[in-house]
């Protein structure tokens, strides 16, 4: 069996070729970072637009690298919740075009759920059941999952999510986008203790929610008080890498103290991260020494599929052998909402 999967839920045009194993036959991913590094972030109607010019390439790509003509493929999966709405459009499109001219089944795959079975095709066995973390540019949530396609909202950010956070910090000291790596980079040579940064529900176990808007409103006045203009020019070299260290181990803390809190509270037995800000080099650190304390078995996904990508929706192969096919009238669903279109148990709470 081959699936074509499509993924186009922010920024990145991406296509695979996903076989029964789960096998990634092929996986193509066009970034679009230098058309949004000039504005600091990602801009909707730029992504969209990039999204149709790539596209079809990206699919025409992803097939040939497979070794098989559309003609071979048994479905067609596509991430269609959540994400911005005209990017989630053109991935929809292509799909049912698809799906219409071979006369194949459609699957709606849940980017988030995806970014979590990236942990499962990293481990090549099964992960669940497991608390799983997704931490991104766009979202910050932790699900305890019972099966690969049971999952359950345990708690998310109320603000901004952490890759965001990232991302405005870093513009705010000069460092450029995207803003995790530079970060990252940055902090290597700074100081986690210069700076007292605060950490939103750290301590309170009852809640396992995120909070980032008043960590980046701390950053901001670090750097400039109150009324004062902010200029990252000032600056020493020193002050950005302790800036940025102090930050980073303050949005750490809290990823990790909530893993903690929710392993405790589930008692599942493996703890699974996805998503781009895992690809955070003091993240991955804190999260193995963390695990090993907790005692549970910590599986995060590798580099290449912690970025949006095509491969992470195998889960389709999952969808399918639970009959779960969607119909061709699907629509997108950009926020994190429960829908009809999601044709499995999914518990979510909204947050705001």
């Amino acid at each position: 069996m081959y699936v074509l999967t499509i993924e186009t839920t922010c920024d990145e045009t991406a296509a695979a070729v996903i076989a029964e194993g789960p096998q990634v036959v092929s996986s193509v991913v066009a970034s679009q970072e230098p058309l949004h590094e000039r504005f600091g972030g990602v801009v909707p109607e730029i992504a969209s637009r990039a999204h149709l010019e790539r596209i079809l390439p990206v699919i025409d790509q992803a097939v040939r690298e497979a070794g098989i003509s559309l003609q071979q493929l048994d479905a067609v999966a596509v991430a269609n919740t959540p994400g911005l709405v005209g990017s989630l459009l053109v991935g929809l499109c292509a799909a049912k075009t698809l799906c219409v001219t071979l006369d194949l089944p459609l699957v709606a795959v849940n980017h988030i759920q995806a970014h979590i079975y990236a942990c499962r095709l990293a481990a090549d066995e099964h992960v669940f059941p497991c608390v799983a973390a997704v931490v991104s540019g766009g979202h910050t949530s932790l699900y305890a999952c019972r099966s690969p396609l049971e999952f359950e909202l345990l708690g998310a950010t109320i603000d901004d999510a952490a890759g965001e956070a990232f991302d405005k910090v870093a513009s705010m000291l000069g460092l450029g986008f995207p803003g995790g790596p530079a970060i990252d980079k940055a902090a290597r040579s700074g100081d986690r203790a210069a700076y007292r940064f605060p950490r939103a529900f750290l301590k309170d176990a009852e809640r396992l929610d995120f909070s980032f808007s008043g960590l980046k409103t701390a950053v901001r006045y670090a750097i400039a008080k109150p009324g004062q203009q902010l200029d990252a020019g000032r600056l020493s070299p020193q002050e950005v890498a302790d800036l940025a260290a102090s930050f980073q181990e303050a949005v750490v803390d809290c990823l990790v103290e909530k893993c903690r809190q929710a392993l405790q509270r589930t008692g599942l037995p493996t703890l699974c991260l996805g998503g781009g800000v895992a690809a955070n080099r003091r993240l991955r650190e804190r999260m193995e020494q963390m695990a090993e304390q907790v005692g549970v078995r910590l599986v995060i996904a590798p580099l290449k599929l912690c970025t949006d990508n095509a491969a992470m929706g195998a889960i389709a192969l999952e969808q399918l052998a639970s009959g779960d096919v969607a119909p061709l009238d699907l629509d997108v669903y950009p926020g994190l909402i429960r829908h009809p279109a999601l044709n499995r148990r999914q518990s979510q709470r909204a947050v705001g």
